[in-house]
């Protein structure tokens, strides 16, 4: 017979999701982790600056974590999407969770770790290159195409940043203002630092005849070389369920809303936590893991409360008989 009821469900078997299995699984707590098995980073042949993990495929570390996760007996992964939940304030069960195959699973609590979706500026050909030779992080992907040819597609003003700290990497950077709108003071620090701006349009991002990346073509027909693409992605919080549950929300600095959570990822809807780039778009691996496990204690701490104070209450009428 199907488990149905949990102390907690984890929505997302990313880094986040995981981290914090591991501390609930560890705390004897029944846990199931449902996985949309989409993780943000699986574009990426290789991860980077993850102690231990360094230039390592980020699929590995998820496969890693599972296989580590099977030696707690109460601790569930099963593939699955969830769209919605309700609170269900008045029985033993804090929420009821509806799955996208129309299956529905009852928990204590609740922790969203189900990341984000990278929505890419409008150029053909950008998407194809998506993690092969076109980047969204200098930390990640700087390193490996340090001193190359490095072209930056600004979208906003905040890719000025990206090319300055590109310019740290290579003496060859390109910012293609295309619709950014850059101020003058960041075209001029810019400059000063010896990064081209070139004003003309991007048409679209060519590949050689294996597909690699080749360079990035103008309006005009000018088809300039680089060997990587840096892009500022819109992104997207993957949230149905916070959206369903009323979780505050907030713009955040990098462009969309995001939900807000406390040092500890506790949204504003008791019984619900939130880790990862659900939180924050900036959440790298370990930041993620790190959040992971902090909601996953938290979360454990939470229910040992609450069952001390059932404890307590069952006990006071014979005390005071």
């Amino acid at each position: 017979m199907q488990q149905n009821s949990w102390d907690v469900i984890i929505v997302g078997g990313g880094s986040a999701g995981l981290s914090a299995a591991l501390m609930l699984g560890r705390s004897r707590r029944s846990v199931l982790v449902l996985d949309e098995g989409a993780p943000r980073n699986r574009f990426a042949g290789h991860m980077h600056g993850v102690l231990g993990r360094d230039h390592t495929s980020p699929l590995d570390l998820l496969a890693d974590g599972r296989a580590e996760l099977g030696r707690y007996e109460n601790v569930t992964i099963r593939t699955g999407v969830a769209i919605g939940a309700r609170a269900e304030p008045e029985g033993p069960a804090g929420f009821e969770l509806e799955l996208a195959d129309g299956a529905r699973r009852r928990t204590r609590r609740l922790l969203v770790a189900s990341g984000l979706r990278d929505a890419l500026p409008s150029v053909p050909g950008l998407a194809e290159q998506w993690g092969r030779g076109a980047f969204l992080c200098p930390y990640c992907d700087g390193w490996e195409v340090r001193d190359r040819r490095i072209a930056v597609i600004a979208t906003s003003a905040a890719q000025v940043h990206q090319a300055q700290l590109m310019r740290q990497l290579s003496t060859d950077v390109t910012v293609f203002a295309h619709d950014a709108g850059l101020p003058v003071d960041a075209r001029d620090g810019l400059v000063a630092r010896g990064v081209v701006v070139e004003e003309r349009p991007v048409a679209a991002v060519v590949a050689d005849e294996r597909g690699s990346l080749r360079g990035i073509r103008l309006v005009d027909g000018t088809e300039i070389a680089a060997d990587a693409i840096f892009v500022g992605p819109a992104p997207e919080p993957n949230d149905p369920v916070l959206r369903r549950l009323g979780a505050e929300r907030a713009p955040h600095p990098m462009g969309g809303e995001f939900v807000v959570v406390d040092a500890m990822g506790r949204t504003s809807v008791p019984g619900v936590w939130a880790a990862g780039n659900v939180t924050d778009p900036r959440s790298s691996v370990p930041f993620a893991m790190a959040a992971g496990s902090m909601a996953g204690a938290a979360i454990n701490a939470d229910l040992v409360e609450e069952e001390v104070r059932a404890v307590v209450a069952r006990r006071a009428p014979a005390a005071g008989s």
